[in-house]
């Protein structure tokens, strides 16, 4: 369908040399967009490149440097002509207790968690506006919705994620700029890959509390970004997608 079709869109994706932003940046390549990935592990950005194919490309990058950030969009957007699609992936998570997290813990996984999404989202406001709008996808996270007794700087990054979401929505709805967030369940990443593995039956109570009965896989997030990267969700705005499997939903 012509509405799901991003030939001539320019996606810019942090963190999109792996993981879920990798599944991602699948999905918009494979949409016809040109994708720029926005990583600091030139390695795997290359790998990720050549994977994608001609139309991709790959730009160093910190988020937690703010002039980094605005620097980087600005190039890409003033090289491309363009910018049409942002998807805030990158980010880290610290697994302490709150009592044991200390301070530069906490400030390390709001900046890369938070404040990017902040400073990259005002960064492409302006280019987005001047090709008539653009698409904003913020990769949140189930503990958006629950508490963790481990991560609470992780779970208040992603719950300010959302409630970011929600306010660039409306304050940029008049210019035809619709943001989103996505909310994975537990997805097989290296980020999750030490939970997964750290406790005997953790993996099968995972499983066993997700309708789908199985662990995300990267490449389940290529059609939810598609969709809201594209025309046919131009209606759609402030909204958080569960892509979980169902387990937000199960009681």
């Amino acid at each position: 369908m012509t509405a799901f079709d991003l030939t001539g869109r320019v996606a810019f994706v942090t963190g999109g040399n792996g993981g879920i932003g990798l599944g991602c940046a699948r999905g918009l390549a494979g949409a016809g967009a040109t994708v720029v990935i926005a990583a600091r592990n030139a390695e795997k950005s290359a790998a990720a490149v050549a994977e994608l194919g001609e139309r991709a490309e790959a730009v160093s990058l910190d988020v937690t440097d703010a002039d980094a950030c605005q620097g980087a969009i600005a190039d890409v957007a003033a090289r491309h002509g363009r910018l049409d699609i942002l998807v805030n992936n990158a980010g880290i998570s610290i697994g302490k207790s709150p009592q044991d997290l200390t301070l530069a813990d906490w400030n390390a996984v709001l900046t890369s968690n938070l404040t990017s999404v902040f400073v990259c989202s005002q960064a492409a406001y302006a280019p987005m506006k001047a090709v008539g709008g653009g698409k904003i996808i913020n990769i949140g996270s189930m503990y958006s919705i629950f508490g963790n007794s481990y991560s609470a700087a992780y779970s208040a990054s992603k719950g300010g994620l959302v409630q970011l979401t929600k306010s660039l929505a409306v304050a940029w709805a008049g210019d035809n700029i619709q943001v989103n967030a996505i909310l994975p369940g537990w997805i097989e990443t290296d980020m999750t890959r030490g939970a997964k593995d750290r406790a005997p039956g953790f993996s099968d109570a995972i499983v066993a509390r997700t309708p789908a009965r199985r662990w995300g896989q990267p490449d389940d997030f290529a059609g939810p970004t598609v969709f809201l990267a594209s025309e046919a969700s131009q209606f759609v705005t402030g909204h958080s997608l569960a892509v979980d499997g169902g387990f937000a939903i199960q009681g």
